[in-house]
């Protein structure tokens, strides 16, 4: 984590301000949920605390340098999927709330999952045509939005939670989403491998290359 606040630039002093504004809420939560003995909450804020260093943790276990804005998508994401959704009532208050969360959440996998493979194929790991990386992008999205669902099934069942909201039709909603957004994404990858276009997506890849100079030699 540390490194990544060392980097200059406009995007690394959002992710600081974001991250450092994610903990100090969450910890005042945690500090106000102890003193009315609200467990649930205490619990959610708990959670959701140690799921923001999740890339920070990938980062240093694999010596992969992650683009700094997914790292901020996962902490927004996560900080809004259980602490303003949960917590602030916004899946309530915003209808439109779970939607955006899954389009984005699914995009990003969906790039991450593209990424991977990309690596194995660059180091001559994989052999394959474009459309298979594609499909697998879009499979490793929709495998994340479904262990995401079952997450959701077992914050409920076992800690009387409400993250499902109507049950079946809650999930079913959430995961046609969730193909939209990884198949826009996988869609991306594709046009990337040939050639056509040019994207935010393709300027995020460059640097992943960059930064990764041993998972793609010089």
């Amino acid at each position: 984590m540390t490194k990544r606040f060392k980097h200059s630039g406009r995007i690394y002093w959002i992710q600081f301000f974001i991250n450092y504004f994610v903990w100090a809420t969450l910890v005042a939560a945690g500090v106000f949920a102890v003193v009315n003995a609200r467990w649930i909450v205490l619990f959610i804020c708990i959670v959701t605390f140690s799921l923001t260093f999740l890339p920070y943790l990938f980062e240093e276990k694999f010596d992969i340098d992650i683009p700094v804005e997914f790292e901020i998508l996962l902490v927004v994401f996560v900080y809004a999927t259980l602490f303003l959704g949960e917590v602030g009532n916004f899946y309530t208050h915003f209808w439109w709330w779970d939607i955006i969360l899954h389009v984005g959440s699914a995009v990003a996998f969906g790039i991450i999952g593209f990424m991977i493979l990309f690596v194995l194929y660059n180091q001559g790991k994989v052999q394959m045509n474009p459309i298979w990386l594609a499909i697998f992008s879009f499979a490793f999205a929709m495998a994340i939005g479904s262990i995401w669902e079952i997450f959701e099934f077992g914050m409920d069942q076992i800690f009387g939670m409400n993250m499902q909201k109507s049950g079946l039709m809650d999930t079913m909603a959430d995961l046609i989403i969730d193909s939209i957004g990884a198949l826009f994404a996988s869609a991306l990858g594709f046009l990337y491998l040939k050639g056509k276009g040019r994207f935010s997506f393709n300027v995020l890849l460059e640097r992943f290359v960059k930064d990764n100079p041993k998972l793609f030699g010089s």
